[in-house]
């Protein structure tokens, strides 16, 4: 990482001295792409700097990550939606089944449908409404629902725990 700094501290240096030193016919032109260049690598080397977007103060960039957080592991909910019983390290023990099972249990069909479609088949929410044939909008509230179901009953069950 430190070399890529460098590399783009390098970069903005020249541009600097290309752009003092600029002459010719082409003049405010020349100035103005130099100055584009300028800009775009400072705006990479403050965020290589910082490690945030810039402008960006308040880590907000980072939100949509928290909004997409999977209450169930990922590769267990792909594994239960297959019920795969191949040597694969991804399978789950009857346990594991059972834990999934109870978390699931919480929910409408069309809601349970809906989140193992999206979360354990891995499909988009546009083509899960297609294949149900409801809208996405129904899509992404089911979905929504179910989270917010699965959270409560991952926080209350003795047997998630």
């Amino acid at each position: 990482m430190q070399d890529l700094l460098q590399g783009y501290i390098e970069t903005r240096r020249m541009l600097k001295r290309m752009r003092r030193n600029c002459q010719g016919e082409h003049v405010a032109t020349d100035r103005q792409l130099l100055g584009e260049m300028l800009g775009e690598s400072e705006w990479i080397i403050e965020w290589l700097e910082t490690g945030r977007m810039p402008g960006n103060r308040r880590g907000i960039e980072r939100r949509a990550a928290y909004q997409r957080e999977k209450l169930v592991d990922p590769l267990r909910m792909q594994a239960f939606a297959a019920r795969s019983t191949a040597g694969s390290p991804s399978n789950l023990t009857e346990w594991e089944l059972n834990q999934i099972e109870d978390a699931l249990c919480v929910l409408s069909e069309r809601e349970r449908e809906c989140y193992v479609l999206a979360h354990g088949q891995g499909f988009s929410h546009e083509y899960i409404a297609d294949l149900l044939r409801i809208s996405k909008g129904s899509v992404d509230s089911y979905i929504a629902r179910a989270q917010e179901k699965i959270t409560d009953r991952l926080q209350n069950s003795l047997f998630l725990v």
